[in-house]
């Protein structure tokens, strides 16, 4: 439980460095990372999405309308992936799909975030 609670707090600091350069947004990377907590057994072995994972799916495409939002929560996504060890790429780039959400960018961790709309 520590070493998770050590791990959390190790990406949100790292989703703030990289948000920085979009300090205009609203939404900060503990919250983003706090909406898709509840998919992190799913990023890892698949199976069925938990109806949590898309709630908070459904709240962070809610939460990010203006640009600066998106880029921020890309930014921050980018950073918990390569954060959170076993991720399998697959299960994030369809995870929006499988909770009947459309973002405007994909859950990958070679995307350019800088290049979100």
């Amino acid at each position: 439980m520590a070493v998770t609670i050590i791990k959390i707090l190790c990406v949100v600091v790292a989703c703030m460095v990289v948000s920085a350069p979009y300090a205009e947004a609203a939404i900060t990377c503990g919250q983003v990372v706090s909406k898709m907590l509840p998919c992190l057994a799913y990023l890892r072995t698949g199976g069925a999405v938990p109806a949590p994972c898309c709630s908070g799916l459904k709240s962070l495409k809610a939460a990010t309308q203006a640009t600066p939002d998106r880029k921020t929560a890309c930014g921050c996504l980018k950073t918990a992936s390569a954060a959170y060890a076993g991720i399998n790429p697959s299960n994030a780039v369809g995870l929006p799909a499988k909770c009947g959400v459309n973002l405007p960018f994909k859950f990958s961790p070679n995307i350019d975030c800088s290049k979100v709309h």
